[in-house]
């Protein structure tokens, strides 16, 4: 369906800080209508990354907590856009609120589709060890990430990759692929495809702050992908004789280090960077000349 007669803004829905770090992107190429997200918490005093970006560039605000507060304001909007992007949104959305909008609402999901469907599939790409991630654009239905496809374009997982390292990355990607691919699809020159495989969908889980244990039991290299993939949130926590601690980098030994730890698979973790309760991230060294284990 071509754009014909509609308004070439987008309107933005997106909450998280990656939806945040998108919409800055997003804004130097796409007029933006206006901005729909979640209000800030009653007595909440952290960042409220999309809001506070929103009112410092005097986008209009739409916010919803949950997805019948979300159909009873967007029942009131008379946006002009044909077409909405999601990023990092958090709320279900309703065929009602998709229909919306003459193009649909298309988000840009940080996974090779229909692999980590889901929450978190950044995070679990790297605890996985997988190789390789991507970005996919797809157009949203009522299902969990079973929308049509736009584009997808892969993007290799790098060894020393962390969480907040690879997203970074992701952001920008799936910033080139709003630039590629969005503008045919409003010209009604790109079809979107089925995703292939479906049979195969696989689906990351939200993480909770219980994933951050560590369990010595596992091999070595499980736990360092863990380390990574877990380096924002939860942290990967564990206790070293009588002190609480984060390692926060370590790497597989073959065989022991002045701090390490034998693991599940008979290898070692050999502890790099670590967090002591209460203390700054220190090199293993730093903290072996400071404690008694």
């Amino acid at each position: 369906m071509p754009l014909s007669g509609h308004s070439n803004s987008c309107v933005f829905f997106g909450s998280g800080p990656v939806a945040a770090e998108s919409l800055e992107l997003l804004m130097q190429h796409t007029t933006i209508e206006a901005v729909v997200t979640k209000p800030r918490p009653p007595h909440h005093k952290g960042d409220v990354p999309v809001l506070e970006l929103a009112q410092r560039h005097n986008l209009p605000v739409v916010t919803a907590s949950t997805k019948q507060e979300l159909e009873q304001v967007m029942s009131e909007q008379s946006f002009t856009s044909s077409y909405a992007i999601l990023i990092d949104f958090g709320i279900i959305v309703s065929r009602q609120v998709i229909d919306y909008f003459p193009l649909g609402i298309i988000n840009s999901h940080f996974s090779l589709l229909p692999h980590l469907r889901g929450a978190d599939p950044i995070t679990w790409a790297i605890a996985n060890g997988d190789p390789k991630t991507g970005v996919s654009l797809m157009l949203i239905d009522e299902g969990m990430d079973t929308g049509k496809l736009l584009t997808s374009r892969v993007l290799p997982i790098e060894p020393t990759d962390t969480t907040p390292s690879l997203t970074h990355k992701l952001i920008q990607l799936s910033d080139v692929l709003l630039q590629e691919y969005v503008p045919p699809y409003l010209a009604g020159t790109l079809a979107p495809k089925a995703q292939p495989h479906p049979d195969r969908a696989t689906y990351s889980r939200k993480l909770t702050k219980a994933d951050g244990t560590i369990d010595w039991q596992e091999p070595a290299q499980v736990i360092e992908q863990k380390i990574r993939a877990f380096h924002g949130w939860p942290q990967s926590r564990t206790r070293l004789g009588s002190v609480d601690v984060i390692i926060t980098k370590a790497h597989v030994s073959s065989s022991q280090t002045p701090l390490s730890v034998l693991c599940g698979d008979g290898n070692y973790l050999a502890i790099d960077f670590i967090k002591p309760a209460g203390k700054n991230e220190m090199p293993a060294e730093a903290f072996l000349r400071g404690y008694t284990l």
